[in-house]
């Protein structure tokens, strides 16, 4: 029968070493069914078929291609050992079937047929090491281009460019309109620095947090921290006009779901990304985007049920920032912070997906606009998304203290990448097929950073106040002004 089916041993095939195959194996593990998430269902077919495309996606992300130079072959290789396994199987269970027969027709019959019997079995004896051996060597070779396939990116949207793209600016001033360039340079004038700013009203403490948490930390006080607060409650507000309904989510989920959402614990370099916690399979979350992703995991969606669209409030947690440098000064980079997140899952139709990629970046300009903010859109460059992404478009804020441009806010169509990996599915009422539902995420107020704009662009020396943007007043107790003569900060 293996020599019918004309198949090769798989010893012939190329493939990795018995160090490399653990490895894979050990991977392969962690990717399978567990008790929050059921396997992830990669397209291993896509990427045989797809090899050169995401050999040129994986070129344009500036990333390594996880497919190694053997992956058409042993994937070839796997579909002629699979249809091995299906037709040893069919065939035992034809052989019990007959067994099965001869057994009642001895018994009822009084039919003398042992030596028929005894030739099934001693070919289901034979069967049984050899269907046992080549199981375990498709599930050796599936888990190899699984765990390779997990590390693929998502694919690139045409609009995306070796190159930011300017698309717009948002409450231009005069010097904006003016220029000519696409990457306008923005000048630094020290008396907006928004750390000195803040550490002389008495808005934030950093020097007493570094000794109580370390570097990256800090305490936001009084006006500081109303301003905090107003943001998100106005943040919040414009969300649910939107349609978004309100969900406050976990700040801790299992290592499993931050890694089925596209956000490895630690780089390629083995760099922490975000925290674990000691002796549990657990992580902070470094965005409300993973729990917010994980609370359809698992699920079926009926047609009518999508697009959904949440607004998610919590604490996120970054384990990378708070090294020396402009970047993390400040509240620009910090360890711990609040964010309004958006998530929205549609039906698997890439019209529908990057319909709905648009109204999330409307209202993240409708909301920057709002405040007042000098901004300008962009769409991000190739090795700028991160691997779930198809498309990204960040919002960065004039920050004359800082002298630069700094996102506050960013959007991205993820398509099916994470869907697949957190098996949410949607039924086409068409064909009543189950399909991965496509995602999408952007943030509605990455708030330390917009606290930080707020200072920088509205701060007055002259009378060393900072004006608070109108439509925030009603969530700061109806001031006009933070420092100046209605100053309620204490000096720490």
């Amino acid at each position: 029968m293996w020599r019918r089916l004309g198949h090769r041993p798989y010893g012939t095939a190329k493939v990795a070493s018995n160090v490399d195959m653990k490895q894979y194996a050990e991977t392969a593990a962690s990717l399978r069914t567990t008790n929050s998430l059921k396997k992830a269902q990669l397209d291993l077919k896509r990427a045989y078929q797809e090899y050169d495309t995401f050999k040129d996606v994986c070129a344009k992300r500036n990333m390594t291609f996880p497919l190694s130079p053997t992956f058409r072959d042993d994937y070839q290789e796997l579909q002629k050992i699979s249809e091995t396994v299906l037709n040893f199987k069919h065939e035992s269970r034809q052989l019990q079937g007959t067994l099965k027969q001869l057994k009642i027709a001895q018994k009822k019959d009084k039919v003398d047929n042992i030596v028929e019997q005894e030739t099934i079995l001693d070919k289901l004896t034979r069967y049984k090491p050899i269907l046992n051996e080549k199981t375990k060597l498709q599930t050796t070779l599936e888990d190899k281009l699984f765990v390779q396939v997990s590390s693929l990116p998502n694919y690139i949207h045409d609009s995306v460019k070796d190159k930011q793209v300017l698309l717009e600016y948002l409450n231009p001033t005069q010097e904006l309109k003016d220029s000519t360039s696409d990457d306008f340079k923005v000048k630094s004038d020290s008396r907006f620095d928004h750390k000195e700013i803040m550490e002389h009203l008495g808005l934030v403490n950093f020097s007493q947090a570094t000794k109580v948490s370390g570097r990256g930390w800090y305490y936001l006080i009084g006006d500081g921290a109303l301003l905090e607060q107003a943001l998100i409650q106005y943040a919040l507000k414009k969300a649910r006009q939107a349609g978004f309904l309100m969900v406050l989510p976990p700040s801790i989920v299992r290592t499993e779901v931050t890694n089925a959402c596209g956000f490895m614990p630690r780089d390629t370099n083995n760099e922490r990304q975000v925290y674990e916690l000691q002796n549990e399979d657990l992580c902070l979350t470094g965005t409300a985007e993973i729990p917010l992703a994980a609370l359809y995991a698992n699920h079926e969606f009926k047609g009518a049920d999508v697009p959904l669209d949440l607004v998610g409030l919590s604490r996120s947690y970054r384990a990378e920032a708070g090294a020396a440098g402009r970047d993390t000064r400040g509240l620009y980079r910090v360890h711990e912070f609040t964010k309004v997140e958006l998530f929205s899952w549609t039906f698997p139709d890439e019209k529908q997906s990057m319909d709905k990629f648009d109204r999330i970046v409307k209202f993240q300009k409708d909301f920057i606009k709002s405040l007042g903010l000098t901004a300008r859109v962009l769409i991000m460059p190739h090795d700028d998304l991160g691997a779930p992404a198809y498309k990204k478009i960040d919002i960065e804020v004039l920050m004359p203290g800082r002298g630069t441009w700094g996102e506050v806010s960013s959007t991205s169509n993820c398509l099916e990448f994470q869907s697949r990996r957190l098996n949410t599915k949607v039924r086409d009422p068409k064909d009543s097929k189950l399909k991965f539902a496509h995602t999408l995420n952007g943030t509605a107020c990455a708030v330390p950073r917009v606290v930080l704009a707020i200072i920088e662009n509205f701060y007055d020396p002259a009378t060393d106040s900072i004006q608070i943007p109108e439509v925030l007043r009603p969530y700061m107790d109806d001031k006009t002004e933070i420092g100046g003569k209605t100053a309620t900060s204490i000096k720490t």
